[in-house]
C-alpha cells in the first residue's frame, strides 16, 4: 500500500513562509499528477496546487503569486512553497497523487497562520 508522507506544516505569522513536502513511500507507475489540497474547519476540501506528469501547473487565483508547486520525479516528491501567508490560509493541507485512475492521499499536515 503506497503511503504519502507529508512534512513542513506549522505555525507562522501573517506574511511568513512555509514549505511543505510530500514523498510517496514507493515508486508508482502511471502517475498523472501530484498536488495539494486543503481543508479549513467547516469548509470543503479545495485544490491548492497541481502539477501534472508533463510539468503543467495549476494554482487557483487565491494562491497565485504566493504559492509555488514543484516536483522531483526521481524522489517521488512534490513540494509546496507558500509565501506571504494569510490567516485565511489556515487549514489542514493534504498531499494528493493521481495514478492509474485512482487517488492517493496523505494524512494531512496543519498549517496555522496567526494574525
Amino acid at each position: 500500500q503506497v503511503q504519502l508522507v507529508e512534512s513542513g506544516g506549522g505555525l507562522v505569522h501573517t506574511g511568513g513562509s512555509l514549505r511543505l513536502s510530500c514523498t510517496a513511500s514507493e515508486t508508482i507507475d502511471s502517475i498523472t499528477s501530484m498536488g495539494w489540497y486543503r481543508q479549513a474547519p467547516g469548509k470543503q476540501r479545495e485544490l491548492v496546487a497541481l502539477i501534472t506528469n508533463d510539468g503543467n501547473k495549476y494554482l487557483p487565483n487565491s494562491v497565485q503569486g504566493r504559492f509555488t508547486v514543484s516536483r522531483d520525479n526521481g524522489k517521488n516528491t512534490v513540494y509546496l512553497q507558500m509565501n506571504s501567508l494569510k490567516p485565511e490560509d489556515t487549514a489542514v493541507y493534504f498531499c494528493n497523487l493521481q495514478a492509474a485512475g485512482r487517488p492517493y492521499w496523505g494524512e494531512g499536515t496543519q498549517v496555522t497562520v496567526s494574525s
